[in-house]
């Protein structure tokens, strides 16, 4: 059990767990900011826009009410109001990534500079050449 519980540690220890949970929390948070402006402000002005007609309130009926059986209906409004919530975190999720990534881009541009080539291997000739001047340094010590 000891070692089980080591493990869940290092685990959750690790950056990039603590990471995920931070994210998780402001993301929960921020799914809720995003929802109040679309409840509260876009589908107002959208139902003012369109007549009045209130949004998230949007049905098909199926079967009317009657003595024996509720109503029966497809509530699409609430499903419209909820896809906008999800277009617009979607949207911003994608703009915090993409400013996130240039960031990262430019560090990294600027922490490492770009290695200077490798030379290029000798040519047979410059081997050739090399191999005569080696040749004639030993007869001159030889000599």
């Amino acid at each position: 059990m000891k070692q089980f519980w080591d493990e869940f540690k290092k685990f959750a220890l690790k950056g990039n767990v603590l990471d995920m949970a931070v994210g998780v929390i402001i993301g929960g948070a921020f799914s809720k900011i995003v929802t109040s402006l679309v409840n509260d402000l876009i589908m107002p002005i959208l139902g003012l826009v369109t007549g009045r007609i209130n949004v998230a309130q949007l049905r098909l009926v199926i079967r009317a009410a009657s003595e024996e059986a509720p109503e029966l209906a497809i509530g699409y409004g609430n499903f419209l109001q909820t896809t906008v919530d999800f277009l617009i975190i979607g949207m911003s999720i994608f703009m915090a990534i993409r400013l996130i990534n240039r960031f990262h881009k430019k560090e990294e541009a600027k922490a490492e500079p770009p290695a200077p080539p490798a030379p290029p291997p000798p040519t047979k000739e410059e081997l050739l050449l090399a191999e005569i001047r080696d040749l004639l340094r030993e007869r001159r010590e030889t000599a």
